[in-house]
Parts: C-alpha cells; sequence; structure tokens
C-alpha cells in the first residue's frame, strides 16, 4: 500500500494562492492513487480544516470528519471497464442454454416512456441515453406518436457542451438529440405527468405535448427510466422523489385497465432493484430489469478520466447498463435476440468480472416473458437483418464511476480546467467544496441522528441494515415518507447525494421509531 498524505500547514496555500487554512495532517491509504482522487483528498482536507477552523474544542469532530473523509474516497471507485462496441460474447454452454424459441409477435402497437430523471450539465449522461433509446425505438419502426420523452432539456445548449445542439453517447459517437420529441420538459417533465402518462389520463396533465399511453389490450409497452436512485426511491427533473410503492401502484392500475399485453422496464440508477424488489407480483405481465441490486451502485462509464478524446466535455457520457443494452440493440437483429438473451449480454457487460466497479444485473416480475423478443417492443433496424448474434468481443476500454460520484467527477473537471486565477476557477472551487462541505453535513446529521434514537453503539449497523432478498425495503411506506419530510423540515434538502440513507430511514421505520420521536432527533442534530 501506498501512503497518500495530504499535509496542511500554517504556511500551506491552496489554490493559486487563494486560501490558506491550518490543519494536523489527513492521510489516506490507496493502492495506485489517481490524479482525481488526490485531487479530492486534497479538497476534502480542506473541508475538514475548514470545519475544524470554525469550531472550538473540536478534536471529536475533526476526528470523525477524517473518519468520513476515508470512509468517502474509500467508497469512490473508479476502475478499468471493458466496453464492447458491439457486444459481449457468451460461453459455448451459455449461448446453448439462451437458444430458447423467440415468441411470436403478436398484433398491437408498439409504444415507448422515455424518462431521464435529472437536470444539470453534471448529470449530461441520463439525457444522452434517453437520446440513445429514443434513436434506437424510431430506427425499429416506433412512430413518434408513440414515443412519450420526458427529459429536462437543458444539456444540448448548455454553455459547457463543446458542440452546442449536439448531444453523444459515446466518444466520437454520433449525434443522439436530432429529432427528439420534447414532450415533457423543464418542470413538466414532472412525477403527476408521468403517472398521467402511464394511466393515459389527459385531465391530470400539467403542460407538455398531451402524449399519453393510449394503448390496446394487444399493445406492448417498454419504459425506460436513467437518473440517479436509492434505496426504494428514484429522482425526477424538478427535485421531485418517486418511491417505489407508488410506482408499483400505477403500474397494478395500469394492469388493471387492461390496456396492454405486456410490458418490459428498464432502470437505471442506483440500489434499482429496490423499486422492484417485494414488490412487483408476477401476474401483472411486466418484465423488469434494473442496473443494480436493491443496495449497489450502478455506474456512468465513457468518463473523461480515461477518455482523451471526451476531455472538453468534462462528464460523462453514458452510464454502463445503459450504454450496454442500447449497443448490444444498435447492432443486432432484433427480431432474432429475445429479452432474456439482451439480459445475458448486459448482465456479464455490467459485472465486470465482479470487480469493485461493477453491479448486479437483476431481473424482476413476470420472467417468461424473457422468450419474447426485442422486436416485440424495440422493432428493428432493416440494416441489421441477418445479423449474427453475440459475435464481438470487448474492445473499447473505459472507465466507470459511481452514479453518486460522477457528479464530484464533473465538478473536479470544472475546476481542474479553469483558467488559473480565474473567476472561473473561483467558482468551480466554491462548487466543488460546496458540495464536499454538503456531503460532510448530510453524512453527520443522518450519524447524529442514529445515535440519538439508538444511544447505542450499534447505530451505524441499524443505518446499514439489509434486508433478506425478496423483502421490500420497508414495511409501512407512509412512515418512510413522513420521515423523509420531517429530515428534509429540520435539516434541509435530502439531495441526490443524501438520499444514499434511504435504507437508514427505512431501518428506522421498521425498527418502531415514531415520527415524533425522527422529529425530535433531527431537531436536535441539525439544530444544536
Amino acid at each position: 500500500m501506498t501512503l497518500l498524505s495530504v499535509v496542511l500547514s500554517s504556511s500551506f496555500s491552496y489554490v493559486d494562492q487563494i486560501i490558506t487554512f491550518e490543519c494536523d495532517v489527513v492521510l489516506y491509504k490507496e493502492s495506485s492513487p489517481s490524479l482525481f482522487k488526490f485531487a479530492l483528498v486534497f479538497v476534502f482536507g480542506i473541508s475538514v480544516c475548514f470545519h475544524k477552523g470554525n469550531s472550538v474544542n473540536s478534536t471529536m469532530t475533526s476526528y470523525s470528519l477524517v473518519v468520513l473523509l476515508i470512509l468517502e474516497l474509500l467508497s469512490f471507485s473508479l476502475g478499468s471497464q471493458q466496453l464492447s462496441e458491439h457486444s459481449f460474447k457468451l460461453s459455448s454452454e451459455e449461448t446453448d442454454s439462451l437458444r430458447v424459441v423467440t415468441q411470436p409477435v403478436s398484433k398491437g402497437t408498439r409504444w415507448a416512456v422515455l424518462i431521464a430523471g435529472s437536470y444539470g450539465y453534471e448529470n449530461y449522461r441520463h439525457q444522452a441515453d434517453v437520446c440513445h433509446a429514443y434513436q434506437i425505438l424510431r430506427k425499429g419502426g416506433l412512430k413518434d406518436e408513440n414515443i412519450i420523452v420526458f427529459m429536462y432539456d437543458d444539456i444540448a445548449f448548455s454553455e459547457y457542451n463543446p458542440r452546442p445542439g449536439i448531444i453523444i453517447n459515446r466518444p466520437q459517437g454520433e449525434d443522439v438529440y436530432e429529432g427528439v420529441p420534447k414532450d415533457y420538459t423543464g418542470r413538466n417533465a414532472s412525477i403527476k405527468n408521468l403517472f398521467a402518462v402511464i394511466l393515459a389520463n389527459k385531465t391530470a396533465l400539467t403542460g407538455g405535448s398531451g402524449k399519453v399511453l393510449d394503448t390496446g389490450s394487444e399493445d406492448h409497452i417498454f419504459i425506460y427510466y436513467t437518473d440517479h436512485g436509492s434505496p426504494g426511491m428514484v429522482g425526477m427533473p424538478a427535485d421531485e422523489i418517486l418511491y417505489a410503492s407508488d410506482l408499483i401502484d400505477v403500474l397494478k392500475k395500469k394492469h388493471d385497465s387492461n390496456t396492454f399485453k405486456s410490458m418490459v422496464f428498464y432502470l437505471e440508477a442506483c440500489d434499482s432493484g429496490s423499486m422492484f424488489e417485494g414488490l412487483l407480483p408476477e401476474g401483472l405481465n411486466i418484465y423488469a430489469t434494473t442496473a443494480s441490486n436493491s443496495a449497489e451502485n450502478s455506474f456512468a462509464t465513457y468518463c473523461p478520466d480515461d477518455n482523451p478524446d471526451i476531455e472538453s466535455y468534462g462528464t460523462c457520457l453514458g452510464d454502463l447498463y445503459s450504454v450496454s443494452w442500447m449497443e448490444d440493440s444498435d447492432h443486432n437483429d432484433l427480431r432474432k435476440e429475445t429479452l432474456d438473451q439482451q439480459y445475458e449480454v448486459v448482465r456479464r457487460r455490467t459485472a465486470n468480472g465482479n470487480k469493485v466497479d461493477s453491479s448486479h444485473v437483476m431481473k424482476y416480475g413476470n420472467t417468461k416473458l424473457g422468450k419474447n423478443s426485442l422486436y416485440s417492443y424495440f422493432g428493428s433496424s432493416p440494416t441489421n437483418d441477418n445479423y449474427t448474434f453475440i459475435t464481438h468481443d470487448s474492445s473499447t476500454i473505459s472507465k466507470a464511476a459511481s452514479q453518486r460520484d460522477a457528479e464530484l467527477l464533473h465538478f473536479w473537471h470544472k475546476f481542474h480546467r479553469a483558467p488559473r486565477g480565474s473567476k472561473k476557477k473561483l467558482a468551480a472551487e466554491k462548487q466543488l467544496r460546496d458540495e464536499i462541505n454538503h456531503r460532510v453535513h448530510i453524512d453527520e446529521s443522518m450519524m447524529s441522528i442514529a445515535k440519538i434514537l439508538f444511544r447505542s453503539e450499534k447505530s451505524l449497523m441499524m443505518l446499514e441494515t439489509i434486508r433478506p432478498a425478496g423483502q421490500p425495503l420497508v414495511d409501512d411506506w407512509n412512515c418512510f415518507k413522513a420521515f423523509v419530510r420531517t429530515y428534509e423540515e429540520h435539516c434541509g434538502l435530502l439531495s441526490r447525494y443524501g438520499r444514499r440513507y434511504a435504507r437508514a430511514i427505512a431501518n428506522m421505520c421498521n425498527a418502531g421509531v415514531k415520527v415524533e420521536q425522527m422529529a425530535m432527533a433531527s431537531a436536535t442534530a441539525c439544530h444544536a
């Protein structure tokens, strides 16, 4: 192990001699540390000094912050990730196991809903994923009237986009933004409108194009969602939280309306398995796959840290699970490939040999639908007719970054690229430091709440407890929602980063904590 030390002394100046702090030594052990990790240690160390310099008798606070620093950086993973231009080659045994008779395509219309749940240039990849998915469906023969797109639409013409009006989903990739319908953008890309679209309830819409899933009993529906996620929840662009229980309720209502033959749901997010595990019944005729299981990160890819061709973008271009299924769809004859075959390709590609920077792709619901052809949902591009399935090995290498840390990666690149001594440099440095300080606040407040509620050394264990496979995250979803609201009332917006503690909040409900107790603990932790 190499000992990486950041020594901040009374005479040490930081960032173009803008700021000077006094602090002790911050230590971080890492084998082969990257420049980016070193920079995060450095900036986080400055943050620790800042907190220490503004506290009296803060020995314990400094100690806890150093521990948080180490834990945070140890959780940050940027590792080599094999990506294929087409798909992964399966072993002969696996190929044989997937040689099933493709189910014939029934009559009916193909429909799709594509959702990018984030906003901001730092989340470029989510809208890029959605735009790429749209292009696949259009080439497959779906009509615009049957494709409904939710995205904030703020990255194509962002001041940070090096190619204004163009969005790409891989290095040197083609423009995927052209022609994408602007159905529900800005604050119209809301949970209310999403549910109204799924249920074809036009009277419940507020803004947007008015398109809904006006489906019939023989139709096939594809829903694709990509964004940040946390246990039991994913985000929407207007800083809304979409809870798993609410999503499942809407899917049940759609099924009860007898307005589709089958549905496929692809979900890209951290902890995405928790949106369906123990919640999605087999009888709804819905086949769902997720980028990760219920208790792990998913990963961004095609990031500038390992791709000189996209250094000017300063952000990741895609998400690993998403580009895996889309690049597989780009090059295969989807009339001959099944849902299960694509699942297996994506699963292997995303697993990355079970390295740290990998996740476990999962499937839920009516898995018997896996024998259906992708053509039933995506159509198929005529240019891929007679393409032989699974013939290409990996040829492109990229690093993968945790979804939760991809924002920090973007902020670091903004700071790193800004001209020395410029206002942009100052602004970027402040943005990076504010984000780190915000994370420190979330970490400290959650630990304090747990200690107040459970009054034992097992508080951390309580925060991290994972329920057995097959069980939902929480028994009482109303309690879960109430606790999130209570925390935000006393401690501020939970934020994308703070939602990583959703499991801890759920565990408080499962342990029988009352709303009044949560309110008292939150007030004490955040107003003391």
